[in-house]
């Protein structure tokens, strides 16, 4: 064990900050050491103010689950501890050591050209570099990379230690066997990779900008309360979308439901947001309407449709019951 703590940890997550605190408590919970890099100068008395709160805002996240049952509250230092808090000043050596490397530095292009300068300096060539900005193109941090083919964008969702999905974003010049190894070391530790190419927005933040904004323009027109919202969002939308994908949902229902519901909603809503992109109006005119034509966006050909749909019952029979709407029938007519 003394040796094992002597070496330097095998990941590392530059940038102190909310996100940075989330990612070494993911790979903390999994049983891994991490450090912690902060890139700033900063005094002595900055550097311990901030190694405290951050070591204060860890352990608390750690307490939070061990409050819900999901840890003991033994296990929480044990955990905590697990996380190397490393200044500007021993940076050097703990990139030297760490084989997969999270940039977490503020969404500007000058801070993270700072920290890739750092990163291209002190990281080995086999080291697999990540960003995990929200904003900035793979494509554009790409050209700040010594090596780009070690590099890809990683998007975390908040909570970092409890939201099982990450994305990959991958530039062209990514190499497959990066982004194996990527997914490899992330499932690892029980995370849930998906990839999407250099698109603004990646997967989950494009889509609920949309349902977000929507949601907000109801309240503003006067079509429904927040409160009301809420309980259609939880109890409908996000329960179906919990036990089915969104794109597995379009076949579920049908490619000729959505045509027909967008086309109506564009007349009397908005055009512009409504309207059908031209691949759900060629999948209509294919006959590839889904589940129920035998392809849409799957291919259903040879699969069991009857025990999928059971399938699909269950996952949502399991979201009624988790949220406590799932009522057993009747012991008797009432009329």
């Amino acid at each position: 064990m003394a040796n094992e703590r002597a070496s330097p940890p095998r990941f590392a997550a530059v940038g102190a900050g909310r996100m940075g605190r989330g990612i070494a408590i993911a790979f903390a919970y999994a049983g891994h050491r991490i450090s912690l890099v902060d890139l700033r100068q900063r005094s002595d008395e900055a550097w311990q103010r901030l190694q405290a709160e951050a070591k204060a805002e860890i352990e608390a996240s750690l307490a939070g689950l061990a409050q819900l049952g999901v840890i003991d509250a033994a296990q929480v230092q044990p955990i905590a501890g697990r996380v190397n808090f490393v200044s500007a000043a021993d940076a050097p050596q703990a990139l030297a050591a760490a084989e997969l490397v999270f940039e977490g530095v503020p969404e500007t292009m000058e801070a993270k050209r700072e920290a890739f300068e750092q990163l291209n300096r002190h990281c080995r060539d086999d080291a697999i570099l990540t960003s995990t900005t929200s904003s900035i193109l793979v494509t554009q941090l790409a050209a700040l990379v010594r090596l780009p083919g070690r590099f890809l964008n990683m998007h975390w969702l908040n909570p970092a230690y409890v939201i099982p999905v990450v994305e990959l974003s991958c530039h062209p010049g990514t190499d497959a066997a990066v982004l194996a190894r990527t997914k490899a070391l992330m499932e690892a530790i029980g995370k849930l990779p998906v990839v999407c190419g250099a698109s603004p927005g990646y997967i989950v933040p494009r889509l609920q900008a949309l349902v977000m904004n929507e949601a907000a323009r109801m309240i503003e027109e006067g079509a429904a309360t927040a409160e009301e919202i809420d309980k259609a969002t939880r109890y409908g939308l996000g329960l179906r979308f919990a036990a089915l994908g969104v794109v597995e949902f379009i076949d579920f229902g049908g490619c000729d439901i959505l045509h027909h519901a967008s086309r109506e909603m564009s007349a009397s809503i908005d055009m512009g947001r409504y309207t059908a992109p031209a691949i759900v109006d060629r999948m209509v005119e294919e006959g590839r309407l889904g589940l129920k034509s035998g392809s849409g966006f799957y291919d259903y050909q040879g699969r069991d449709i009857a025990t999928y749909r059971r399938d699909v019952l269950s996952r949502t029979l399991g979201e009624l019951k988790h949220a406590g709407l799932w009522r057993a029938p009747a012991g008797e007519t009432l009329s």
